[in-house]
C-alpha cells in the first residue's frame, strides 16, 4: 500500500501500523542505583574502524588508515584513560572489526570492558532481506564469542538503522538489550506490534554521539564545525541533568573519531566532571540494563 499511495493518502490503520509496529513500553527507571548513586553513567565506543568503507564497497586506502587509527592510536588512548579511572564501559565492535583485531577484543574484555554487537561490516539493517539480517547477527554473535571470549548480550544497530525484522530477531536470539533507539532517556522495554518482547532499550541519541559534531567527508561542501570545547559544554550539560534527574547519562564515541588527542581529552574531563559531581556509578550498558531491569 505504501508504494501505491502517498504517506497523506494512507489510511489511518496503515499510518498506526507503522508507528506501533516497534515502540516503547513500559519504563525502567529506578528509584536508585547500586550503592545508592544518583546517577548512572553508560560510556560506549562504537569500534568501527575500516568498516565504515568497507560497508559501502570502497576500497579508499585514506579511509581505510583513518579506520586503522581507531585500532593504533584510538582504542588505546581510551583503554588508557578508562583504566587510569577505573571506569568500564561497553565497546560495540563489528565482526569484520573483530576479524581484523582479535587481541583489542581480547584485551577490552580483560580489562573489565563489555563487547557487545554492532553489526557484521557495519551494514545498514534496513536495506537488508531478513534472512540475510537475521544470519549477520547469528554469525556475528559467534565471531565475538569466540574473539573476545564474551558472548554478547546487547546489540547496537550499525548506523542506528533499525529495520522491520530487527528487534523480532534480537528477541529470537535471546539479547538482554538494545541501545539504537531514541524514544526516553530512561530504559524501556521494546514492544513489538504492541508485544512486550523482554528485550530492554538502553536509549541513545545524536546530540551524545561524537560523529555528528566531527565526522569528516572530503567529497561533501559541509565540513565539521563544531570545537571541541563546544562539544564538551553539550555532552556536560547532558551529563549534569541526567544528574539532576537521577537518571542515566549515556555517552557514544568513536576510537577513529575522538580517539586523537584534541578530542579524546573530552572522554576524561567528563569522567573527572562525573567524578566532581559525586555519587554515580560507571557501568556497561548491560549492568545499568540489568540493574534497571530489576528495580524499575
Amino acid at each position: 500500500m505504501s508504494e501505491a499511495l502517498q504517506p497523506w493518502q494512507w489510511p489511518e490503520e496503515h499510518w498506526r501500523g507503522v508507528v506501533d509496529h516497534v515502540r516503547a513500553g513500559r519504563s525502567y527507571q529506578p528509584k536508585s542505583w547500586p550503592g545508592g548513586a544518583r546517577c548512572a553513567i553508560a560510556l560506549s565506543f562504537d569500534s568501527d574502524h575500516e568498516t565504515n568503507e568497507l560497508r559501502e564497497g570502497g576500497e579508499s586506502i585514506g579511509k581505510l588508515s583513518q579506520g586503522q587509527y581507531g585500532n593504533r592510536q584510538g582504542i588505546p588512548r581510551i583503554l588508557d584513560i578508562l583504566r587510569r579511572h577505573d571506569v568500564r564501559a561497553s565497546f560495540y565492535v563489528p565482526a569484520v572489526t573483530a576479524l581484523l583485531y582479535p587481541d583489542e577484543q581480547r584485551r577490552v574484555t580483560a580489562e573489565g570492558h563489555e563487547v557487545a554487537l554492532h553489526g557484521w561490516i557495519h551494514e545498514r539493517n534496513s536495506v537488508l532481506p531478513e534472512p540475510a539480517e537475521r544470519d549477520l547477527m547469528l554469525r556475528a554473535a559467534d565471531v565475538l564469542e569466540k574473539t573476545s571470549g564474551q558472548r554478547p548480550v546487547g546489540i547496537r544497530t550499525p548506523s542506528w538503522d533499525f529495520s522491520p525484522a530487527t528487534l523480532a530477531i534480537a528477541r529470537d536470539m535471546g539479547l538482554l538489550y538494545d541501545s539504537s533507539l531514541m524514544a526516553d532517556v530512561d530504559c524501556y522495554e521494546l514492544l513489538l506490534d504492541g508485544t512486550p518482547t523482554g528485550v530492554v532499550e538502553l536509549p541513545v541519541e545524536w546530540i551524545r554521539d561524537d560523529a555528528v559534531y566531527f565526522n569528516m567527508n572530503r567529497f561533501a561542501g559541509l565540513r565539521p564545525y563544531t570545537p571541541p570545547s563546544d562539544v564538551f559544554d553539550i555532552f556536560r550539560r547532558e551529563l549534569e541533568a541526567a544528574h539532576a534527574e537521577g537518571g542515566i547519562f549515556q555517552l557514544t564515541m568513536h576510537p577513529h573519531i575522538s580517539g586523537y588527542r584534541s578530542r579524546v581529552w573530552i572522554l576524561e574531563e567528563i569522567i573527572r566532571h562525573a567524578k566532581q559531581l559525586g555519587n554515580v556509578w560507571f557501568a556497561t550498558h548491560a549492568d545499568v540494563v540489568r540493574h534497571a531491569k530489576a528495580n524499575g
